[in-house]
């Protein structure tokens, strides 16, 4: 039978306990770009953002993966995604449209968004994720 005082010094064991865990770190955030070598949002998108994408800091901090086919309409067939990113293809709602931009941590996909206007929003995804 627990009485009053047997539970708090459970319920501090407890707490304690779980200080002593250790802690485990988050995977690498990726960052993963979706493009057709014949997509014209695509080159839009290179033209305007990629170069000072990847002269900075937060690129830095991130895997960055690039998956094109040579036809948009291609994009979304799994021969042309990293093995390990599969999964997350497969996960992924709508499988069309491009540029598509997914960040993505320890297979889940953190933020989902299509067309050059949303590359702020991932890079607002980016900066939250890797302080």
């Amino acid at each position: 039978m627990l009485t009053r005082r047997s539970l708090v010094v459970t319920t501090a064991g407890l707490a304690g306990s779980a200080a002593a865990l250790p802690v485990v770190a988050a995977g690498p955030l990726k960052v993963v770009y979706v493009g057709g070598w014949d997509c014209e949002p695509c080159a839009t998108w290179k033209k305007r953002y990629k170069a000072d994408w990847l002269a900075s800091s937060d690129y830095r901090k991130v895997t960055w993966i690039e998956v094109e086919s040579p036809r948009l309409k291609e994009a979304y067939q799994s021969r042309y995604w990293p093995e390990d990113l599969r999964p997350v293809l497969d996960s992924l709602p709508k499988k069309s449209g491009t540029p598509r931009f997914l960040v993505v941590r320890d297979g889940k996909v953190i933020a989902n968004e299509f067309g050059v206007s949303t590359w702020t929003r991932i890079l607002d995804v980016v900066k939250k994720q890797t302080g």
